[in-house]
């Protein structure tokens, strides 16, 4: 049928209608195009201009200069030294097995490492570069860069490691680093990139740890060109990284190494500190450790032979180590007494060899006792019923005031590892950690340094020096950082009765000079350097009722770790105060007789700076000092010799 004029007219406006929207449609689709095109070529040009650079350069971390260490007269406890290793990124290296056969036929491979190697390819992502051999030779590196097209994903490096050439001296202060481990990135919430650069070293206790962030510095990049198989062409730009501080110790090497050989193979501790500064000149803790051993990982055989020793080498027993302080504590006893107005200098206090309390015998170390005994007397001799007394005229509360007073139950802030706080217990202390009252007993065992009170050696350093000038001394062990010297903390004066601290020295002064001193066979008898002191001897067992009937058994017949702790503290010279000095030897036995002798040595040496003369010692001791002077040169000499040839 044909259709109308009408009908015609009405079809092509229709027509006409789908064509303007198609076309309009069409017309919007392209501009869009246009507009996006536009878009990407002229404002996103730089953006992707960068990704593809990124096609072809790589941006490579390497890692800055550690700060080293040095003692306080500039000799280096800790530096770097060259290092050379190679490495492997998987995902350049393609096959990664075939690669190492190849490698494995120009050097050789340990197959220890190339076991852990494995295993942290397989942990890690491909981009992730592993350490496939560590310390090698610069031929091994030659020969490596040489076949270097036939070896992909392979690159030679040359790095910094650790080096300790004081060894054991300072291993306790200074620490040593390690590889990054899982566990130290564990406790880290946003690593830093460096410590996921193969085998990275970081702090793992000590200065080293303690002082991380600025010893470690900041890394530096640069952007190398790499060809279609990811093999590096050129260098494109370099930025520099930023080393760490370099870090100066209050310690002098040459004391420590001295202590450290005279403490030899005793199980012991010893704290040197200025009384004027606060500077620790000395921390020794026998016997140490390599920590050159560390550095790379230590091997299983030699990390059991250092945690199976009973005499705990990896242990700092100067700041960590804790111990009832004995005797050395009962200046902190009468000085509580005298502040409170309990005793006066001239009073006596009768000593038959025990007191008896609350049903209970407390004993003197001196079975016959010592008869009337006064304040000089007391610490003369180390009476225990004298200040069995004044502790139950002073009560504990007002001892252990004065024991934070002078330095005891404080953690000090030091950048060491495990630093303890010591106890310098109360009534409530009790109660909290116990849930037991105290009673009167428990103040009788602290007037004497047992019982609940325990203190470091470095603890007990400080409160001897802070007794000595009256002054509130503070440990310091960092002197300078990057030259520039660290400030010290303004000596403010105890709040003490000056005369009462005078008489307190004074007895200590007769500790070692009066011949009924318990010290006088370790007096200094040259002029201007007199030293005043006091011994300790700190009970670890139970002696019982029925042994002290047949007879106290004697240290020397007794097991090793049953024998009591030897402590000994003082201060140098006496008028005026230059050094304080805190010894304690793990069941030593008599604090007479194994620490007295070793701080008498110790002070010498730093009074003097260096070897002191025969005549500084009593005529009796000569002979055997002049041996072990002699000894310890010898020793000296040979440890020397030692590090020369691993060097």
């Amino acid at each position: 049928m044909k259709r109308s004029a009408r009908e015609d007219a009405a079809s092509t406006r229709r027509l006409t209608r789908r064509a303007l929207l198609i076309g309009g449609a069409q017309v919007a689709f392209g501009g869009m195009l246009a507009l996006r095109m536009r878009y990407m070529q002229v404002d996103q040009a730089d953006e992707f201009r960068l990704l593809a650079e990124e096609n072809r350069v790589k941006v490579r971390l390497f890692p800055p200069a550690r700060g080293a260490l040095f003692d306080r007269n500039g000799a280096v406890i800790a530096k770097n030294e060259p290092s050379y290793r190679i490495i492997i990124t998987p995902e350049d290296a393609g096959d990664v097995e075939m690669v190492i056969r190849r490698l494995s036929h120009l050097i050789d491979l340990d197959p220890e490492d190339l076991a852990k190697a494995r295993k942290e390819i397989a942990q890690n992502a491909p981009f992730r570069p592993v350490t496939l051999a560590d310390r090698v030779s610069w031929e091994a590196i030659s020969r490596v860069a040489v076949n270097a097209p036939a070896l992909p994903g392979i690159t030679p490096e040359v790095g910094l490691s650790r080096q300790y050439p004081l060894g054991p001296d300072l291993a306790h202060v200074a620490g040593y680093v390690g590889p990054v481990s899982d566990y130290d990135l564990s406790k880290i919430d946003a690593p830093d990139q460096l410590l996921l650069i193969p085998r990275f070293q970081i702090g793992k206790v000590g200065v080293e740890a303690k002082l991380e962030d600025d010893l470690r510095g900041k890394a530096g990049n640069k952007q190398v060109e790499v060809n279609s198989a990811g093999r590096e062409m050129r260098e494109l730009n370099r930025r520099e990284g930023q080393p760490g501080a370099n870090l100066q110790l209050t310690i002098d090497h040459r004391l420590q190494n001295y202590v450290q050989a005279r403490l030899g193979r005793e199980s012991a501790a010893a704290v040197i500190i200025d009384c004027d500064s606060g500077d620790i000149l000395c921390a020794a803790s026998a016997p140490s450790f390599d920590p050159n051993l560390f550095v790379r990982g230590i091997s299983v055989r030699d990390y059991r032979e250092l945690t199976e020793n009973k005499y705990r080498p990896l242990a700092n027993k100067a700041v960590q180590g804790l111990y009832p302080p004995g005797s050395t504590f009962k200046m902190v006893t009468v000085l509580a007494a005298l502040e409170a107005g309990e005793v006066t200098p001239e009073e006596t206090v009768y000593c038959p060899g025990h007191m008896e309390v609350a049903n209970r015998r407390f004993h003197c170390w001196k079975r016959a006792g010592h008869g009337q005994v006064d304040l000089m007397a007391s610490l003369r001799e180390s009476c225990d019923v004298y200040y069995y007394e004044l502790a139950l005229r002073v009560g504990i509360e007002k001892i252990s005031a004065m024991a934070e007073k002078l330095g005891l139950g404080q953690r000090y802030d030091l950048p060491m590892s495990a630093i303890a706080r010591g106890r310098a217990p109360t009534k409530d202390w009790k109660k909290q950690n116990f849930d037991q009252d105290w009673v009167v007993g428990d103040t009788v065992n602290a007037s004497i340094g047992q019982g609940f009170v325990l203190a470091s050696p470095l603890q007990l350093a400080v409160m001897t020096a802070r007794m000595a000038s009256g002054n509130h001394v503070a440990p310091r062990l960092i002197k300078s950082v990057d030259g520039v010297e660290q400030p010290i903390e303004a000596a403010t004066p105890l709040d003490i009765n000056p005369n009462h601290l005078r008489m307190v020295r004074r007895a200590m002064y007769s500790v070692t000079n009066h011949r009924k001193g318990t010290a006088y066979k370790s007096r200094i008898i040259a002029d201007a350097m007199h030293m005043a002191g006091k011994t300790g001897t700190s009970q670890v067992r139970n002696i019982t009722a029925e042994e002290r009937r047949r007879g106290v058994t004697r240290n020397e017949d007794l097991p090793w770790e049953r024998r009591d702790h030897a402590l000994f503290v003082n201060f140098a010279p006496y008028n005026n105060p230059k050094y304080a000095v805190a010894v304690v030897v793990e069941h030593g036995g008599g604090g007479s007789t194994a620490a007295a002798p070793i701080a008498r040595d110790i002070t010498l040496q730093a009074l003097y700076d260096g070897e002191p003369p025969l005549e500084a010692y009593p005529k009796a001791a000569r002979s055997k000092v002049k041996a072990q002077q002699e000894r310890l040169r010898r020793e000296r000499r040979d440890f020397l010799n030692r590090e020369s040839d691993r060097a």
